[in-house]
């Protein structure tokens, strides 16, 4: 089996994409999706999607985490994949596609994509923490000394102990200004820190703005892997118009053999 490949990356969340609207890929193999997200064994990827074609929409988004699982929406992924749809000649400036928690409208500006979000209904706001769902389901905690914070390890416990088999992302916050947030996450699917999440940092501008610790409805988010944008309306606890703001990447292409 031989198929073309693109890497992208959306601040240091990287993925594997590949064109499947000729259906080339073995979509129930999730051993080989693993095998080609590997960082020693494969191409080397926090996830891989396939794009395909879409009755309703532009096209459709089919998300798989490191592990091999099909996943919940992937903020990032998301972006990268609307980036490559242009490349391939899908779209151009703006675009509505499928995805697992539905439609999602994007557009595009040079290399810096702009994505609408699933509207959120629920921010349940706990003794030291905030649990929402954004298209995936989010474990938001504020800590101090979040540089040296051992996100592996507390992120993989609270995942565990706490979400059990389903399991949730678990995102780590500092405060830099009154809308200004550096975010690390731990990543179920990928079991293991990611540079950056694009439903997390969704989730926590929303959960910042919901237990007040901003005001801001325009929110900025600083991961390992660069900046993020989240802007957001509010009306009774309940957020819409929830857009992703940043920028897409395509690093290389190959075959896999």
């Amino acid at each position: 089996m031989e198929f073309t490949f693109y890497k992208y990356q959306g601040t240091g969340n990287d993925f594997v994409i590949i064109d499947n609207r000729q259906e080339i890929f073995p979509k129930e193999n999730t051993n080989l999706v693993a095998e080609i997200c590997h960082r020693r064994f494969g191409v080397g990827a926090d996830g891989l999607i396939l794009l395909e074609n879409d009755t309703t929409s532009d096209f459709k988004m089919v998300y798989y985490n490191s592990d091999g699982n099909l996943s919940t929406m992937c903020g990032n992924g998301g972006r990268c994949i609307v980036h490559f749809a242009r490349f391939l000649g899908i779209i151009t400036k703006k675009t509505t596609f499928n995805a697992v928690d539905g439609l999602h409208e994007a557009t595009l500006k040079n290399d810096i994509v702009s994505l609408k979000m699933t509207n959120v209904e629920t921010v349940n706001i706990l003794d030291n923490a905030v649990f929402l769902n954004t298209g995936s389901p989010h474990h938001v905690q504020l800590v101090e000394g979040l540089q040296d914070h051992d996100v592996f390890l507390t992120g993989k416990d609270i995942r565990n102990k706490i979400y059990g088999k389903e399991g949730a992302n678990v995102n780590f916050v500092e405060q830099r200004d009154d809308a200004i947030f550096s975010v690390r996450t731990y990543e179920r699917g990928v079991e293991e820190e990611t540079l950056s999440c694009g439903t997390g940092v969704t989730a926590v501008a929303l959960a910042m703005f919901a237990t007040k610790k901003t005001l801001e409805n325009k929110v900025v988010l600083e991961t390992p892997g660069g900046q993020l944008q989240v802007r957001f309306e509010e009306h009774d606890g309940r957020f819409k118009n929830i857009y992703l703001e940043g920028p897409a990447k395509q690093v290389f292409k190959g075959v896999w053999k």
